[in-house]
């Protein structure tokens, strides 16, 4: 009987994606048609399923975690960028990427580390001492790949930090062609490599014709598991890139962007993503690409080292493993 609940359990824990959920659940005791469970679980539904599983015992669940409960605390990313990991060490790799400002809700502690949740509902753990108690209003997204803060509006002015693509900053005076912004400093940009969030056109054949331009702006960026930025960027941290900087906010990873995209099938318009899957990996879905219009594809590769072009059509590689399309602007 108790195998047979250790097999239930781990069933249970196998259909969990650990990216957005947490199952970790464990025997302490079962005696006498009474079973005691321990460990962590992301929300109070995961605890009533398991009641419900065992509803011919009774289950003592009151040493389960539940990690997300009413009214927890936010901080927010207080560096121009830091990683995002599976376990609270840097000595594992990236899974994400957060740049300043990033909103994240504090789930449980470790030492100098806690557990996250980002709007999107992407989970892991963040060094704290990187992190704020304070929230910014952000009025502009920084559009180049990286660029440098100033303390003067000028380019002879001494470097303060650098941000990264897509980092939401707040515009708070302009002379000639620089901005004021503050962020986790506060310097000066030129005016040109800042988008304000309230010129992002709001129909879609506008925000294909960005998609064209920012696309180029990242080409040459060096391939980065987990990264999200122009220091380094993965295939689906590219895509959301480029539709964050539309206005258009899509999942992390590249199977969660191809399960929540709305299927489509050419020809293929600007914006339009592209859906492969390699036979080495568990996940079904294992790489994304933009189409640029037609086959024609902007995508980060491991095999280019980076953001490039390619067509699909000309390319062996890429047809033998190409999967579906999909779309979050149509």
């Amino acid at each position: 009987m108790t195998q047979t609940i250790q097999n239930q359990l781990h069933e249970l824990a196998s259909n969990c994606d650990n990216r957005t959920s947490i199952f970790d659940v464990r025997i302490t005791s079962h005696t006498d048609g009474h079973l005691t469970l321990g460990g962590r679980v992301l929300e109070q539904a995961q605890v009533d399923e398991l009641q419900r599983l065992f509803s011919n015992l009774k289950v003592d669940t009151a040493s389960i975690h539940i990690l997300h409960r009413d009214n927890l605390p936010h901080m927010t990313v207080a560096t121009n960028l830091t990683g995002l990991y599976e376990k609270p060490t840097f000595g594992m790799p990236l899974s994400s990427e957060l740049c300043f400002g990033t909103d994240v809700e504090i789930l449980d502690e470790e030492g100098r580390w806690v557990f996250t949740r980002q709007r999107d509902g992407y989970l892991g753990w963040a060094y704290r001492p990187y992190l704020a108690e304070v929230q910014k209003n952000e009025t502009h997204l920084v559009i180049a790949p990286s660029i440098e803060v100033r303390t003067a509006p000028d380019i002879t002015g001494k470097v303060l930090t650098r941000l990264v693509s897509g980092t939401g900053v707040t515009v708070n005076e302009t002379q000639g062609e620089w901005s004021l912004v503050a962020a986790n400093e506060t310097g000066w940009l030129p005016s040109s490599v800042l988008r304000a969030v309230k010129d992002i056109p709001q129909p879609l054949d506008g925000k294909r014709k960005i998609i064209i331009e920012d696309a180029a702006r990242m080409i040459g960026v060096p391939y980065l598991w987990g990264g999200t930025s122009g220091n380094g960027i993965d295939c689906s941290g590219f895509a959301r890139l480029l539709h964050h900087w539309v206005g258009v906010q899509i999942p992390r990873d590249a199977d969660m962007q191809c399960e929540a995209a709305r299927p489509v099938e050419g020809p293929f318009e600007i914006g339009d993503l592209f859906f492969f899957g390699e036979g080495d990996s568990s996940r079904h879905v294992t790489h994304v690409g933009i189409s640029l219009g037609g086959w024609t594809m902007i995508h980060s590769s491991r095999g280019h080292n980076g953001v490039y072009v390619d067509n699909i059509q000309e390319s062996k590689s890429l047809k033998e493993i190409y999967m579906s399309a999909g779309s979050f602007l149509r």
